[in-house]
Formats: C-alpha cells, structure tokens, sequence
C-alpha cells in the first residue's frame, strides 16, 4: 500500500481529500501545517506528498524548499494544491521541484489521476534499466514523457567505438559530453609532473563517465582511457543539462549516482594514505574483480595488467610484483600466464594492515 503525506491546514479540505485517499486504498499520513508535514515527511519516509501552499507557520514553498535539502526525501515526488492559477506561483513551484499541481477545487477524479499518474512516473525512473543502450534509451524515453523533452534527443543514439588504450577524454580538456559505457572496460587516472598514473576509478558496462566535471562546468580533473575495445554512447552537453535541469526525477538519479561514486572514492583515498601496501594490493585485486564481476565460485579472475594494478594501489610497478608473489607463494592467488586467479578472497579481504 502506497503512503501518502497530506499537508493542509483547512480540517474540512484534509479530511475531504483524505477520505478519497482512503477509499482509493492509499495509506494516509495528514499534517495540519507545514512544520508538521516536513517532520513527518522525515520520519515516515512517504511515496507522495501533497501539499498546500497558503498555510501559516511556514508555506508549502518553504516545505518543499526544506526536503529538498534533506537527501533522504529530496526524491520524494510532490504535488502543490493552491487555489491560485497565476502562472507566476506555477513558475516559482516548479523552480523548486515541484512536479504537478492542482488547482482548488478539484474533483476526486482529478486528484485520483494526479496521484496515480506521479507515482507511477516515479516507480519508472527509480526502476533499474538494462545496463546498455536499450536500458539507456528506455530510461531517457521515460524522462522524455515527464517533461516533454522530445524536441531536445533524438530517438536513435550512435555507438562510437574506442579502441584499447584510447582515450575518450584527457585531464585538462573542457568537457562537451557525457560517455555511457554500452561494452568494455574503462579507466580514470591522474597525471603527475613525473608522468606517473595513479588510477582514479574502473567503470564497466552500464555505467556514466566524466559527468562530475560536466556537472560542474569545469575541465578534467583526470583522464579517461579504453582498457579494451570499448562502445561507448556519447550524449551531448546541451542534451545531458536538458534532461538534468528540466526533470527532477532524473536529477535525483544522478545525484545518487554521483554520492555513491564519491563515497567510494573517499574510501579509497583514505586506504590509499593508511593502509600497507600489503593490503592496499589484497584490496585492489578485489576492487577489480568485484568492479569487473568475474566472480565464479571459489575462484575469481582478475582482469588487469600488473601496471594498472599498481597505478590502483599507487605503488611501483615492482613492488606490487614482488607482492604478488608472496600472495601466490601463501596461496591466496594463482599466476599462470601472466593471468592471476583469486584462489581465498575471504583471507584477501581480512589482510591486516
């Protein structure tokens, strides 16, 4: 049963709507002003919230301004009731996210389909599409019928191909698109005065690269390098902005994707300043395999070379080597060929510093 969040201070309006709710199979939370809708918003975590906006104490702008700060209910889909229709209080409502209003009074039809329509546009864009190009264009198509961005992409998207040890973009350059790995393996790495990497990041099918930078209007902070032969989806700037400023729904799925990503690499940045190299290797011979999925029962391959390796754990070349050697001389890995097999990822993931 969906939870919805009915902010209203008229008792007659938020019981009446709340009924119809009810009676539609709706699990009901009712606050009587805005402070109490934004704490109960925090607390029970809602599907939908509707909201009025002339209400004392604090208005249904400065609700919806106030949870969109708060990252737990920032994507939480929001409808303003108003008994105004000026398209000024339209245009300041969706300038802060709003995503549908309804004008007082309504009927229960209205309200019924506003509610059903919201709801199911948000289960869409939070479901999880096929990591390739088809995924791709069915999520961008749904963000398409959200706002009517059909003038601003194309149906058809072009694959280019990368090959091995390509780059798709270098650290100082301004960035003009977004990359969506449809096949391959890419990585990110810095450059330092020396000419030495250090390995930022490893991306695999499904995934966005070099979107930070895009985001911030700013040029590469890193490079990026095919480390197979890759096809790779590019969406323009003017399109990616278009999707991302106009549709808060797929504003909210980047602003996941992009949290995750920089946890993860906070993590590494800390291991990388206070871990051995010891285990700094243990760890990255389990970020490459569990980044890459090559997981198949007790034994795990690891799909890189002994230079990206080290340009993951930030250690030279022969140290990590030498490290290697000791982890296949107490059987945690296997080398044949050059190919390294993990053979004890629990012992890997349990190194001590």
């Amino acid at each position: 049963m969906k939870k919805i969040l009915l902010i209203e201070d008229n008792t007659e309006i938020r019981e009446n709507i709340a009924e119809i709710l009810s009676l539609a199979n709706y699990d009901v939370l009712e606050a009587e002003h805005g402070k109490a809708g934004v704490e109960l918003a925090k607390t029970e975590k809602p599907d939908l919230i509707i909201c009025d906006i002339m209400m004392p104490q604090l208005d249904g702008y400065g609700v919806l301004h106030m949870l969109s700060k708060n990252p737990a209910t920032s994507g939480i889909p929001f409808i303003f009731l108003t008994a105004k229709s000026e398209k000024d209080d339209f245009r300041k409502g969706m300038n802060l996210g709003a995503d549908d209003y309804l004008t007082k009074p309504f009927d229960d039809l209205e309200l019924l389909d506003a509610v059903e329509m919201r709801l199911k546009k948000n289960e869409i864009l939070r479901a999880d599409f096929q990591k390739n190009t088809q995924g791709l264009n069915e999520f961008i198509q749904e963000a398409k019928g959200l706002e009517d961005l059909n003038s601003l992409i194309s149906n058809e998207r072009k694959i280019s191909v990368f090959k091995k040890k390509q780059q798709l973009f270098a650290e100082g350059q301004y960035p003009h698109a977004l990359f969506f790995l449809n096949k391959g393996k890419v990585k990110t790495y810095k450059t330092n005065e020396e000419g030495r990497e250090y390995i930022t990041n490893l991306y695999k099918e499904g995934e966005f690269i070099g979107y930070l930078d895009l985001l911030e209007d700013q040029t590469y902070r890193e490079s990026a390098e095919a480390l197979e032969d890759c096809e790779v989806c590019i969406i323009n700037k003017e399109e990616f902005n278009s999707l991302l400023y106009q549709n808060r729904d797929v504003a909210n799925k980047f602003i996941k994707i992009l949290s995750g990503n920089l946890a993860d690499r906070e993590e590494r940045l800390l291991k990388l300043a206070y871990n051995s190299v010891r285990k700094r290797v243990a760890e990255a011979l389990l970020l490459v395999e569990k980044q890459y999925q090559q997981n198949q029962g007790q034994e795990a391959k690891v799909p890189v070379s002994r230079e990206d390796l080290a340009n993951i754990v930030g250690a030279s070349k022969e140290t990590v080597i030498r490290t290697l050697s000791d982890f296949k001389d107490e059987k945690l890995i296997s080398i044949n060929g050059g190919k390294i097999t993990i053979l004890n990822v629990e012992k890997l993931a349990k190194m001590r510093n």
